[in-house]
């Protein structure tokens, strides 16, 4: 790197099942754009808190923990590169403005906030094109309990002990519901901050991180001779069962 950098932090804006695990994992192996996970899931993680040795809230002001919980968190998403990436979906969005609001009282809107904690922000949208392919793994997920697995099929991350999966046109379609509400939001969001994201698709970030991993490089402002031989380090889980419930979906949809 010859260049100063164009950001100082980056944050993938995305929503459940866009393959954020995949992209984390891949920024994270570059060792050079930081090591971007999910630090901002509620107004204070009690499991990241621990995972960093945070004092005990009690004794501490709600704006002394507060700032020493983003201190922590920036520490973890940079680890020890000069950049920091985080992952934040929608729904926690006002979380992380809650509490960057509690450091730096004042700010009259989330760009403001973002650069005061941050500094100059990227955002990446990361979105799925295929809503209702997004709204299958999601449910297939929940009722499985297996989330992730590695490229080789071991997994990787399951929160719920084995289970069948199950067609379920209504809880299919409450997902599309919401998954497209959440992208809305961002959209809105977006505008409403005049923030012009860096858009990567699923479908493209699935068959060619590669592309993906040295788009992103280059927009934060690494020399564009920097590339990446990118391996997912995590495999698709979508299948034949997956494909059959998309099919069945759109049919009775039609019925409907």
């Amino acid at each position: 790197m010859t260049k100063p950098l164009q950001y100082d932090s980056y944050i993938i804006c995305g929503t459940p099942r866009t393959g954020s695990t995949m992209l984390c994992n891949l920024l994270a192996a570059t060792g050079i754009a930081g090591d971007p996970d999910s630090f901002f899931m509620r107004d204070v993680d009690v499991v990241w808190a621990s995972e960093w040795g945070l004092p005990k809230r009690e004794g501490m002001t709600h704006q002394a923990y507060c700032a020493a919980y983003l201190k922590a968190a920036i520490a973890s998403g940079k680890a020890q590169t000069g950049i920091f990436g985080l992952r934040l979906m929608r729904e926690n969005l006002g979380d992380l403005g809650a509490m960057i609001d509690a450091v730096y009282p004042g700010l009259s809107d989330d760009k403001s906030r973002l650069q005061a904690a941050f500094g100059r922000t990227l955002c990446i949208h990361l979105l799925r094109g295929d809503k209702l392919a997004q709204a299958v793994s999601m449910v297939k997920a929940e009722q499985t309990g297996l989330w992730h697995i590695a490229s080789d099929g071991k997994e990787l991350e399951r929160l719920a002990p084995p289970q069948p999966p199950r067609y379920d046109f209504d809880r299919i379609a409450a997902k599309l519901d919401r998954l497209t509400a959440y992208d809305t939001g961002w959209l809105n969001w977006f505008k409403a901050e005049d923030i012009a994201p860096l858009t990567i698709e699923y479908e493209t970030l699935s068959t060619d991180p590669s592309q993906i991993i040295n788009r992103i490089i280059q927009e934060l402002g690494f020399d564009e001779d920097v590339h990446v031989s990118a391996d997912p380090g995590v495999g698709r889980l979508s299948d034949e069962t997956s494909r059959e419930w998309v099919r069945r979906f759109r049919a009775e949809l039609v019925q409907r």
